[in-house]
């Protein structure tokens, strides 16, 4: 199983209400893209979304460079080129203010800073950026969307102005840093069995909560590797209540601590099942082992 095709399978079958969209059955899917691509107005459906939307004050002037503006400072490590940055955003046209795009009431959306999948505004607009914080940033048309516009939403020559509130920061991942880890084969558990290889010393993740995480996962019986997030550097969100998860892991993981790495043993039937999961080669009524590494809670 390649590396893309293991992140995007943990992806869609250890979370079925993924938090971040950023997983599907070809490459392209995985991919960071542009919120903006669509140009379409992404106005929630419910206008109880909109609650707790922020209002983006106009600049005075348009914007003929890149003005940054933190509203919350926000806390712990700041985004760097190759950190993945989880955000809610809002956007409007500095002209009027017309709303063109947001995702608040919806999930944060995942950007690789380096990547080259968003806007240069945001590329350049997001270096800094710290979880907790709210940034504003006006974007002069040369850094948006050009001469070109962006469909029926964005005219050409456009400067457009953002609120973004950042959730959560992962740093640069090294595919290489990876842990090794070996399973010896054993029998089914009748309980779910954890282990902690390395003790966190950050936030608590809790019953409830939203957390990132790489995973690596196992067949129990013989030890051998199913599936890696690690092989594409970016970790998958997980929701851990109820119809969230594996019943296994929203479990499993409440307790641990950011930094921290636990190894989990799932009964079959908090995983998989009796059926198992033949597209994982996981064969019917196997338990799963998971190593799972927090990297965040929010």
């Amino acid at each position: 199983m390649s590396s893309r095709t293991s992140r995007a399978f943990l992806a869609l079958t250890l979370s079925s209400t993924l938090l971040i969209a950023a997983c599907g059955g070809d490459d392209s899917s995985t991919k960071t893209t542009d919120p903006l691509a669509s140009s379409a107005d992404s106005t929630p459906s419910d206008p109880a979304d909109l609650v707790n939307e922020p209002k983006v004050s106009l600049p005075t002037e348009t914007p003929t460079k890149l003005v940054i503006t933190d509203i919350t400072e926000g806390e712990g490590e700041a985004a760097v080129e190759g950190s993945t940055v989880y955000v809610y955003y809002v956007g409007v046209l500095t002209k009027d203010g017309k709303r063109f795009d947001g995702n608040y009431g919806s999930d944060p959306y995942a950007v690789t800073l380096g990547s080259g999948a968003v806007i240069p505004g945001w590329e350049q607009g997001l270096i800094g950026i710290k979880a907790g914080g709210q940034r504003q940033l006006d974007i002069p048309s040369e850094l948006a969307y050009g001469a070109s516009g962006s469909g029926d939403a964005i005219p050409p020559d456009s400067a457009i102005s953002f609120i973004v509130d950042a959730v959560a920061i992962v740093p640069p991942i090294d595919p290489a840093d990876a842990p090794e880890i070996t399973i010896e084969g054993a029998a089914n558990v009748e309980v779910l069995v954890s282990d902690d290889l390395v003790d966190g010393k950050g936030d608590e993740a809790k019953a409830g909560s939203n957390v990132l995480v790489h995973i690596i996962a196992f067949r129990a019986d013989t030890g051998e590797q199913l599936a890696s997030t690690w092989g594409d550097p970016s970790p998958v969100a997980l929701l851990l209540k109820d119809g969230g998860s594996l019943p296994g892991l929203i479990e499993g993981i409440p307790g641990m601590k950011v930094g921290g790495r636990r190894q989990i043993t799932i009964p079959f039937a908090d995983a998989f099942g009796a059926e198992g999961n033949s597209s994982m080669k996981l064969p019917e009524s196997t338990d799963l082992v998971v190593v799972i590494d927090l990297l965040s809670t929010f």
